[in-house]
């Protein structure tokens, strides 16, 4: 099977679904939270006081205070990036919200941090535990490994990795959780870049290095696994003070020739007793791998912000408070300097997080359905998040479409005025939330080119689209709003809306904003209130 066959038995349609078990196996239900066993973890402080950043010093840098490399600041840039949000609970059942979005709240996503010996902690390689918010030891290597590090990079900071579980969102989502997991780790990246620039520090993607050395690098290839629940690699970054550059994508020989000859320790616990082995989810990370590349350095716009737009939230509160809309009120509008600078924000530009991770040129762009932006019609839309793509992507959409610019030197065109709500919700699995909201989204990716040439690729370009979702949801927050990821969805049926004919273009996520709604049944409890709850003896 190649990636282009995966893609396409995952497709849902009006007539067939992508495969799935059909029930909820709650039996089998994944543990939400992994752990290493054998080493006692090394528990890291909360924040005491949040840095103090505003809302557009999320994304700019200039204003951002550099912090050093200490790790009451890691374990901050941790906490703000993939640590716990809060706790929700019904009478019965009780369950844990993080900081990055996950599709069903089931977090395929693990960290894995390469540290110098800081404060009282030995260098070497830690997985972060987001419940316990502690470092849990996998290996320790001398100070002259580390020294090896820092030359090559040229720059102080800390390494960090992400790696997927396929089986969390296999178990309820079958075939298609690929896919999914991909949107999560992209999550999580632009996450990571927020989080970093709050503390004066950049998060670069080592783009060149392949799937093996990251293995390698993490002790993935001498770690017991249970069935069905390894975890598998995605990238590796490296962290260091914005103010510097960073030549490197990559790791020299002689380094991973020192981590492959590691130590490494620390059990999985196990997930499930059970698992359903989908073989589509193994062939497409096998038809995805990313072997060793050429290092690549990638230029964007230096255009400014928008400033249209402006948020009284705090960075850190912006972060903190995102949520999952379950709900809209259709009556519910955004107003247009709004919408202009969410979709602003989602334009990639050097120096501005969270996209100048140098993950890779954006081929991602925005089909909109506007149901409710003061100023602006009802109608679909289209978002350009490049201009190099413009001229094909237009060429192969339908003839009648308008393109009509909405605004001089704003990448934003109308192709056709009309009443989407029932279109927008009947492409996306006959979900409301599409359809209530103020505008909902496709996120069309110049697809077949970059991918055939590629194929890892593949997965980059579902990275992409998730980061662009936690720009989205973040930039919902900020003006008091709403948003929700959306991972169902008719992908040939968004494609004929568009006229496309083939594949050199293709939907790979949906999201939708507008005024939501309060779930009132839910109770809500701090984030770290059951390490708090425990250290008192609680039960």
């Amino acid at each position: 099977m190649n990636i282009f066959d995966y893609h396409d038995a995952t497709k849902h349609h009006y007539h067939r679904s992508a495969k799935s078990l059909g029930y909820m196996d709650w039996a089998n239900q994944p543990e939400p939270f992994r752990y290493f066993q054998g080493r006692p973890p090394i528990h890291l402080p909360l924040l005491e006081k949040d840095p103090e950043a505003d809302y557009f010093d999320l994304y700019l840098r200039e204003n951002n205070t550099h912090k050093p490399f200490l790790l009451e600041n890691i374990a901050g840039f941790l906490e703000l990036s993939l640590g716990l949000s809060a706790w929700k609970s019904v009478p019965g059942s009780r369950w844990s919200l993080r900081i990055n979005p996950s599709s069903g709240n089931l977090h395929p996503t693990e960290a894995h941090l390469i540290l110098p010996s800081i404060n009282s902690i030995d260098s070497g390689v830690y997985h972060y535990n987001p419940f316990l918010h502690a470092l849990e030891p996998r290996a320790v290597f001398s100070g002259n490994l580390w020294e090896k590090i820092e030359g090559h990079f040229q720059a102080e900071g800390f390494m960090i990795a992400l790696s997927s579980i396929f089986w969390r969102e296999s178990w309820k989502y079958g075939e298609r959780a690929f896919r999914y997991c991909n949107h999560d780790a992209g999550h999580a990246l632009a996450g990571l870049s927020f989080s970093g620039n709050l503390f004066g520090w950049k998060v670069i993607c080592l783009t060149a290095l392949s799937d093996d050395n990251i293995e390698t690098l993490l002790g993935f290839d001498k770690t017991h696994w249970h069935h069905m629940e390894k975890e598998h690699p995605e990238f590796a970054c490296y962290v260091f003070a914005s103010s510097k550059n960073l030549e490197q994508q990559n790791v020299s020989e002689d380094i991973l020739k020192d981590f492959s000859e590691l130590e490494f320790f620390g059990i999985p616990n196990r997930l499930s007793q059970d698992h359903y082995h989908w073989k589509n989810i193994e062939s497409a990370n096998m038809a995805s791998k990313k072997p060793l590349t050429p290092p690549v350095q990638i230029s964007f716009d230096d255009k400014p912000l928008l400033q249209n737009a402006h948020s009284k939230l705090p960075a850190a509160k912006i972060i903190r408070q995102r949520r999952s809309a379950l709900g809209f009120d259709s009556e519910g509008s955004v107003g247009f300097d709004q919408f202009l600078a969410m979709l602003d924000k989602t334009f990639p530009r050097n120096n501005v997080a969270p996209f100048d991770t140098q993950l890779s040129f954006p081929r991602v762009h925005l089909l909109l359905f506007v149901h409710n932006v003061q100023g602006l019609n009802q109608g679909l839309y289209f978002f350009f998040r490049n201009t190099v793509d413009k001229d094909t992507l237009q060429s192969a959409t339908r003839l009648d479409f308008l393109w009509k610019p909405v605004e001089q030197d704003f990448p934003l065109y109308l192709l056709e005025e009309g009443n989407f709500r029932r279109k927008a919700a009947r492409v996306s699995c006959y979900q409301e939330i599409a359809g209530e909201s103020a505008f909902s989204m496709g996120m069309i990716a110049k697809f077949r080119d970059p991918v055939e040439k590629n194929p890892y690729l593949y997965r980059h370009l579902f990275w992409e689209t998730g980061m662009i979702g936690q720009v989205l949801y973040l930039e919902a927050e900020a003006h008091g709003f709403r948003g929700t990821g959306i991972g169902c969805f008719f992908d040939d049926a968004v494609h004929d809306i568009l006229g496309f004919s083939d594949n050199q273009f293709q939907s790979l996520y949906h999201f939708t904003i507008g005024k939501y709604f309060e779930d009132r049944r839910l109770n809500t409890l701090p984030p770290y209130y059951h390490i708090e709850h425990n250290r008192a003896g609680g039960d």
